[in-house]
């Protein structure tokens, strides 16, 4: 990634300028449903910002649906059939994005009828959620976090990638993790996701973020 112009700023402000940003965003591709990508290892939290901005949004009277990539999980026997620390299942066996683009992305294409599976698959208890269907109203925006996202070709409006330096990554991913640190090496080499992101945050320091808006 080359040299980025950087920002400081608070959680709060980042949160209500994105939302500010999120309600003059035209939907793709003829659709009626804007698509964000909030992208970062589980060590940045990216899904603490799509909260926030989740929140920011109803303050202006826009509804949101924030969906969680960890609750589209293949089950444990697909994920952990070469080991529990295998590396390539990580990076492209994990999530299973079959699901993703039938139960998230397809309601939300041209013609669909909004009705979103907010999670499929509880990693805890490895079964079935049984969640009901949410429907988001025309105008609402989809806010889904997770990590790797930006090498799939989802169809995202807009994307945001909260980006950990190699150090700041290393320190905040707990140890029992750390064998995960080679997925996201290989997706900075692949994806470049911190240039290829509309919205880069830097959260190195957790109480100090910076970005390029």
């Amino acid at each position: 990634m080359g040299s980025v112009r950087l920002e400081a700023i608070t959680w709060e402000r980042l949160g209500d300028l994105l939302a500010e940003r999120l309600l003059a965003l035209e939907p793709g591709d003829g659709g009626s449903w804007p698509r964000i990508a909030f992208d970062g290892a589980p060590a940045a939290r990216p899904g603490d910002l799509a909260h926030r901005v989740s929140e920011a949004l109803r303050v202006h009277g826009r509804p949101s649906l924030v969906v969680g990539t960890e609750g589209f999980l293949r089950p444990a026997s697909l994920r952990f059939e070469y080991g529990h620390e295998d590396i390539d299942a990580y990076y492209d066996g994990w999530f299973d994005t079959r699901a993703l683009w039938r139960e998230v992305f397809g309601p939300l294409e041209p013609g669909g009828d909004g009705r979103v599976l907010p999670d499929l698959w509880d990693p805890a208890t490895d079964r079935a959620t049984r969640s009901p269907y949410v429907r988001l109203p025309p105008g609402g925006l989809l806010l889904l976090h997770g990590p790797l996202l930006l090498r799939h070709w989802f169809p995202f409006d807009l994307s945001v990638h909260v980006r950990l330096s190699p150090g700041a990554l290393r320190r905040r991913t707990p140890q029992a993790e750390q064998w995960s640190l080679p997925a996201f090496e290989r997706y900075e080499d692949e994806t470049d996701p911190g240039g290829t992101a509309d919205v880069l945050v830097r959260a190195d320091d957790p109480r100090h973020p910076a970005w390029n808006g």
